[in-house]
């Protein structure tokens, strides 16, 4: 490793130390390290471990509180923005235009589009059959995170409702609150404990599973992926218009994921997009 890319990695490790300290002044957790990819996207290398998905929330009866153990991966440290989308994808399908933008109006389709085409860039396997949008969980590329991934690392150890305290959601995350009606630059918020930024609002992003109400009910206790089929793909993390309840760590939301032009509604998917994961090395 040259000189310059040990500086890089010092800079950035100093600044996740930074954004782990809880609001005591003392850090939450260590901050798990930074990995760069051959084309510079940052990804956070989120530890295995055990932690409890979902609340008690009394009106959210799809957020059954249960234990689940998540493998190590990588994730994407900033939600794919316009200038990464239409890099690799040659245009930009998002409203709101602007490069440092999350990109959005995505289909689901598009999105796993997107992880084969990062993947064939990087020399990796593809993750998706694109005729029958199986996910090859097996596969070195990249792919959209399962619900669990998502959650794990939107919490990062954490157990509250946010991955920062209640009072410090402004902080944090663009959404009704504090956004002007459109997605903002990726990275002006501050992060959460692991690194991660706009985990909390800016625009939902798309996992892998679909959806299923009682799905919390008869998962895996290690590495759920969801049920088998469905009519709708899991979205989460809340975007610019919503109100805090729905930017919460466990908040599960679901949209059909567009698979054709004839089911894809522009007026929900225009708040949708996505970050990418894959197996460590």
């Amino acid at each position: 490793m040259g000189p310059r890319w040990r500086w890089h990695f010092l800079v950035v490790g100093c600044a996740l130390a930074l954004a782990a300290c809880s609001e005591s002044g003392k850090p939450a957790a260590e901050a798990p390290p930074v990995v760069a990819t051959a084309a510079g996207v940052e990804m956070v290398r989120i530890p295995a471990g055990w932690f409890v998905m979902g609340s008690d929330a009394p009106d959210q009866v799809d957020e059954r509180p249960h234990r689940v153990w998540v493998d190590g991966f990588l994730i994407d440290r900033f939600e794919v923005t316009q200038r990464e989308y239409e890099r690799l994808m040659g245009k930009n399908p998002s409203r709101w235009k602007r490069p440092e933008c999350p990109v959005d109006q995505v289909r689901w389709p598009m999105a796993a589009g997107y992880c084969n085409a990062r993947s064939r860039e990087e020399g990796l396997e593809e993750a998706y059959d694109l005729k029958t949008w199986a996910c090859d969980f097996a596969a070195s590329g990249y792919r959209l995170p399962t619900e669990a991934e998502w959650e794990r690392a939107c919490r990062a150890g954490t157990t509250g409702r946010f991955s920062c305290g209640d009072g410090e959601l402004a902080a944090h995350a663009w959404f009704k609150d504090t956004c002007d009606r459109r997605p903002r630059p990726v990275g002006q918020k501050a992060p959460n404990p692991w690194g991660l930024h706009d985990v909390h609002g800016n625009v939902w992003e798309w996992c892998n599973d679909f959806y299923a109400e009682d799905y919390y009910a008869r998962s895996p206790e290690r590495n759920p992926r969801g049920p088998d089929s469905g009519n709708t793909r899991v979205v989460r993390g809340g975007y610019w218009n919503s109100r805090p309840d729905h930017c919460r760590s466990s908040y599960r939301e679901h949209q059909n994921p567009g698979y054709t032009d004839v089911c894809f509604g522009a007026e929900t998917h225009g708040f949708v997009g996505f970050r990418c994961v894959r197996r460590p090395r």
